[in-house]
């Protein structure tokens, strides 16, 4: 049976845990080191461990560092039911609604006011960045913060994506057009729910190391480890195609944030989104990947953009590994078509990402 974990929060621009799983199986052996620099959902190094390797992971994104702990350090399904109930019990004695919480009119048309408040109230009491247990409550909230109401009853929001947060003034547009109004959902029921089904496939005993921040700084950070990766399996940010300030906006919201979509305010990396300057963010990638590797250890990136050919891809990625300042060679490429995209079912016919090419290195 698949790991339950896998799918805790969908994510945009996520592959697929199979895709990690060849790689993994196939470059690396159990008690070596895996390393993703920019980990999203936390597929590779979750995958890692369920194949008995040790993990490392790393996101600039809250939302992704959160996703990634709880999955990788996940405390037990007993601490989790424990703290739901402790937290139900403080929550029955307050009461907050959108007016009251100063939030903006996108929230009372997204959410009921019962399921504004305990979101509300659980935004303000989970302390995911030092808890274990609140961390994984808060990526279940994260996994069920918003969604396709119309399809399933395990969302709390009004009809949205479950990958992307739709910018407010879209979404109220979107649902007044549709006739569209938020579901009355109890958070408390949902998250034990949750966890029932989450842990109906057994938590790993091992830990990874997950790491928040930008991944330039990963050599300095894991110093003591240089040259001790066996593979980096990874997909950096694809070129003009997503900004997660501002499709994880809502997420990000939750886990602290402000009630708007932001740009620049968490990372002010931009050079995913400018043709010319996106083979720099490449490059710093080689200088981490020639720092961290072993000898004879791989990379394996996905890369993905939508003005750019999947070969100009390629040939640009292996022109880029000379800031690796090792030997480098390519094994592998291929090139896929991006099928079922996550945005169709909400924005059908948008342009987007539709190739992505998969690169194996050899470092040695």
């Amino acid at each position: 049976m698949r790991h339950r974990f896998h799918a805790l929060c969908p994510y945009f621009a996520m592959f697929p845990e199979s895709f990690a799983e060849t790689w993994v199986e196939r470059l690396s052996a159990p008690g070596e080191l895996v390393l993703d620099p920019f980990c999203g959902r936390g597929t590779a190094p979750f995958q890692a461990m369920l194949m008995g390797r040790q993990a490392i992971a790393n996101d600039i994104n809250p939302v992704a560092y959160c996703v990634t702990r709880a999955k990788t350090n996940a405390p037990s399904a007993a601490a989790l039911r424990r703290r739901v109930t402790q937290l139900e019990k403080r929550c029955s004695g307050e009461s907050a609604d959108a007016t009251e919480a100063g939030l903006p009119p996108f929230f009372a048309s997204a959410y009921s006011p019962r399921t504004l408040s305990q979101v509300s109230f659980l935004r303000r009491s989970l302390r995911w960045r030092e808890s274990d247990v609140d961390c994984m409550l808060a990526a279940l909230i994260l996994g069920i913060l918003h969604g396709e109401s119309q399809k399933t009853r395990s969302c709390l929001s009004n009809q949205m994506p479950r990958t992307i947060s739709t910018k407010p003034a879209y979404s109220i547009r979107f649902w007044q057009r549709h006739g569209m109004t938020p579901p009355d959902r109890e958070v408390f029921g949902l998250l034990r729910e949750q966890i029932a089904f989450r842990y109906a496939s057994e938590p790993l005993a091992a830990r990874a190391q997950v790491l928040a921040g930008d991944f330039r700084d990963l050599h300095r950070k894991l110093a003591d480890l240089r040259r001790q990766v066996k593979l980096i399996v990874t997909s950096p940010p694809y070129l003009d195609t997503t900004n997660y300030e501002e499709d994880q906006w809502l997420r990000l919201w939750f886990l602290g944030g402000p009630p708007h979509p932001t740009y620049k305010e968490i990372s002010r990396d931009d050079r995913h989104e400018n043709p010319d300057r996106y083979w720099q963010l490449i490059g710093d990638l080689w200088r981490v990947a020639g720092a961290m590797l072993a000898p004879k250890g791989h990379l394996v990136v996905r890369l993905g953009g939508r003005k750019l050919d999947p070969n100009r891809l390629a040939r640009h990625l292996e022109g880029a590994s000379v800031f690796a300042r090792r030997r480098v060679v390519l094994k592998s490429t291929e090139t896929s078509e991006i099928k079922g995209r996550q945005t169709d079912s909400f924005r059908p016919g948008s342009k987007g990402c539709r190739l992505e090419v998969d690169c194996c290195f050899q470092v040695f």
